[in-house]
């Protein structure tokens, strides 16, 4: 039985969540006693896509000439037609933008039963048992897909990722589907230029109320200069204008998983703490020593983020100059 694991690319190249998802692919395929075919669409080079071999999966079909951006229901298609190629029974995507785009239109059409952000390997292959964060991270599910075929979009950052020294085989894919037929247009490209994205870092330096001013904000970028990170805010900095929207992280923001987060001023409202509860680190500090942020935190201080702010600047300026 095969595992069919969608790497998506950016710009032609794999980022750290495609190596993700094709080693979770492959300790899944483990389980059920089958191999992995890795799926990548759009132009990318040999050498990018041999090194998915390194990470477990035996095979790469690789779709070229796909419509330039996402449009749901010719990749829903492709996807779909690699399935049938390969026999899969479980298919691996990312819990991200394509994910929640694609994953349920698939779910659909492979008649498929659908696991949206697992976070950890089944407990049982047969019938195959995820477990998944509920109640915007409050609680864990236990979910049982008892169809033929299964859908699982994996939470970012919650699977090690492991080499397995393996290689695999590239192969260019047809899908047969009518490319010219995408319905939707990309008109104009704006890209970000000079600055960390937040989906991409590993580290991320964020601020709320606490910070009680946007004048107040040098020090939370210096820090994120000298941890080489991205910054972020809660949802009331952007609503007052301190800190431009895509900066917002929370439940109506942006949902992120970096390995390291620094909360500055957060009280921790639930909202804030549903998109970035999957973070490995939290480090929190608030002057309310009682802040639903410290709950959720691995360390926390108690104290005017202001005032830590340059300290701890200092502090670790002099430890990486050792």
């Amino acid at each position: 039985m095969s595992v069919l694991v969608y790497t998506e690319n950016w710009d032609g190249k794999f980022k750290k969540l495609s190596y993700e998802l094709v080693s979770y692919a492959s300790a899944v395929a483990g389980m059920i006693g089958g191999s992995v075919t890795a799926l990548s669409i759009g132009n990318v080079q040999q050498d990018e896509l041999s090194k998915l071999g390194a990470y477990g999966a035996t095979s790469v079909l690789n779709v070229d000439g796909a419509p330039e951006g996402l449009d749901n229901q010719v990749y829903t298609s492709i996807i779909a037609a690699a399935m049938e190629k390969t026999g899969a029974k479980v298919l691996v995507m990312a819990q991200n933008n394509t994910g929640k785009a694609i994953a349920p239109r698939l779910s659909v059409r492979l008649k498929a039963g659908l696991a949206a952000g697992v976070t950890a390997l089944p407990e049982s292959a047969n019938p195959l048992v995820v477990l998944k964060k509920v109640f915007s991270g409050k609680a864990f599910a236990k979910v049982k897909i008892l169809s033929d075929s299964a859908v699982l979009t994996l939470a970012q950052n919650s699977f090690e990722i492991a080499e397995t020294g393996g290689s695999a085989s590239v192969e260019s894919f047809d899908p047969g589907v009518d490319v010219a037929g995408a319905k939707t247009t990309i008109k104009d490209v704006q890209k970000q230029e000079g600055k960390l994205l937040l989906s991409d870092a590993e580290v991320v330096i964020s601020g709320g109320r606490g910070m009680k001013s946007s004048d107040n904000w040098g020090p939370i970028e210096e820090l994120a200069e000298v941890l080489e990170a991205a910054t972020a805010c809660s949802r009331p900095v952007s609503d007052e204008g301190w800190r431009p929207h895509e900066e917002h992280t929370g439940q109506t923001g942006k949902i992120i998983a970096p390995n390291l987060y620094f909360a500055f001023g957060i009280s921790g409202a639930i909202q804030h703490l549903a998109g970035v509860s999957s973070s490995k680190c939290i480090v929190a500090v608030n002057t309310d020593k009682d802040a639903p942020i410290f709950e959720a935190a691995d360390y926390g201080i108690v104290g005017d983020a202001l005032k830590v702010l340059p300290e701890l600047i200092t502090e670790i300026k002099a430890a990486r100059a050792q």
